[in-house]
């Protein structure tokens, strides 16, 4: 008598035109929302800069800038938070739910990492398997996640800094929340250039978020 007793590379339990792809509708439908988010907010984010800098003598060009001056910025970051807080929420219980997020980007090992920053600076960018992160991959998700997050935090105390007035304050005041703001900004915008300069040498990823990639075949140990 068969019966299946757990998962494993042997027998499809599915045939490949049912199996789910590497990137579901909804985690690219989650992914673009996030990236149109997200450059809402960068460039609305320099706009609204530019009008109370940190760093005197350091200004974002016009043409970089979402709004002509702080009002009309101010506008589009409004609009945007809500849209990357709701869309980046709904994307990290989905992650943790579904265990994406654990099966993705965990474990990242000090030598695969080593070794893949090595890799890439020889500019060997080797992708065969879409379906497995390399150790940088990884460590730039957990990154940019982490980095969203601190954006939200650090944006909300900006935003209402007498109603968050004790998170303000732990954060070193409000000047201090604004650098780390900016900071956090930063971190984002290179993960972006990274990121971007990655799917264009290695088009196969960008077309994956595209089209879902190859699709996962689920397989079962029979006995």
């Amino acid at each position: 008598m068969n019966s299946v007793i757990g998962e494993n590379l042997t027998v499809d339990s599915e045939p490949a035109r049912k199996a789910p792809r590497l990137h579901p509708l909804g985690v690219r439908f989650m992914h673009w929302t996030n990236a149109v988010a997200m450059i809402i907010m960068i460039t609305s984010g320099w706009g609204i800069y530019d009008d109370y800098v940190i760093f005197h003598g350091t200004h974002f060009p016009p043409a970089l800038r979402l709004g002509s001056w702080a009002a009309p910025s101010l506008l589009w970051h409004f609009a945007a938070m809500w849209l990357l807080a709701l869309n980046g929420l709904a994307y990290l219980v989905y992650g943790t739910v579904t265990g994406r997020f654990k099966q993705r980007l965990l474990p990242i090992r000090w030598h695969e990492l080593m070794q893949t920053l090595g890799d890439s600076l020889h500019f060997r960018f080797t992708h065969e398997d879409l379906t497995v992160y390399n150790a940088v991959q990884k460590l730039l998700y957990v990154v940019v996640i982490l980095a969203g997050i601190w954006q939200v935090l650090t944006g909300l105390a900006i935003w209402k800094p007498v109603q968050f007035s004790a998170e303000v304050a732990l954060l070193g005041g409000f000047q201090a929340v604004r650098l780390e703001h900016f900071i956090g900004m930063s971190i984002i915008v290179g993960f972006l250039i990274v990121h971007v300069a990655l799917s264009l040498l290695v088009p196969s990823t960008l077309w994956a978020m595209i089209g879902g990639g190859p699709r996962l075949r689920r397989t079962a140990v029979r006995t």
